[in-house]
């Protein structure tokens, strides 16, 4: 194993079969090297709803924080997104932070893929 374990999300499969080419082989790549698919619990749920009634997403993201919330019950290390709207944003990490922490889980970092990845750019 390399330096990392994906994590990815079954929610996530379905998704990218509306993605763009490039995303569909660069997430494939990921599922080609060992990830491990996390499946929706009754924990994750507890926790994606928890959000809602917090006011930190909208009942039409309620996605986006069961992303957040599968993540965090699985203790990753980080979360990578492309989603600046409502996932990577520092007011909206802190918020579901506060949630997690509140609930007995640990900070969840969460980044965008050019912050943890050097993929098709040369090193310094």
């Amino acid at each position: 194993m390399g330096i990392f374990r994906p994590l990815v999300l079954e929610v996530v499969a379905a998704e990218i079969e509306e993605a763009p080419v490039s995303v569909q082989s660069i997430y494939a790549e990921l599922v080609s090297i060992d990830a491990e698919v996390l499946t929706v619990g009754e924990n994750a749920l507890g926790l994606a709803e928890e959000y809602q009634n917090r006011g930190i997403l909208t009942p039409n993201f309620y996605d986006d924080g069961l992303h957040i919330a599968l993540a965090t019950v699985a203790e990753a290390d980080l979360l990578v997104s492309w989603n600046f709207k409502h996932i990577v944003r520092f007011d909206k990490i802190r918020l579901f932070n506060a949630v997690n922490i509140e609930f007995g889980y640990k900070s969840l970092q969460i980044f965008s893929p050019r912050e943890v990845t050097t993929h098709g750019r040369e090193e310094d």
